[in-house]
């Protein structure tokens, strides 16, 4: 795993500001994904809601709640 620090976020930052999002592009991609998932048969979907409670109790499961620096046992 990439530690975080300085030098990764300015290169990161560099990067975005040199290469700048193209609206025309980014919708040719999503056109194209679009039909590629009809043309598969997946989209539109059945039964939006199909499965849903699957991903409640999944999100419910992950949720975690980051505790502030104060609130941590080892804080000191």
């Amino acid at each position: 795993m990439v530690k975080r620090n300085a030098l990764l976020d300015a290169f990161e930052k560099e990067q975005i500001r040199q290469n700048k999002a193209d609206y025309r592009e980014n919708l040719k991609i999503f056109e194209a994904l679009y039909r590629e998932a009809q043309t598969l048969g997946v989209f539109p979907l059945e039964d939006p809601l199909e499965g849903i409670d699957v991903d409640i109790r999944l999100a419910k499961a992950l949720h975690v709640r980051i505790l502030d620096r104060e609130d941590r046992p080892d804080a000191r």
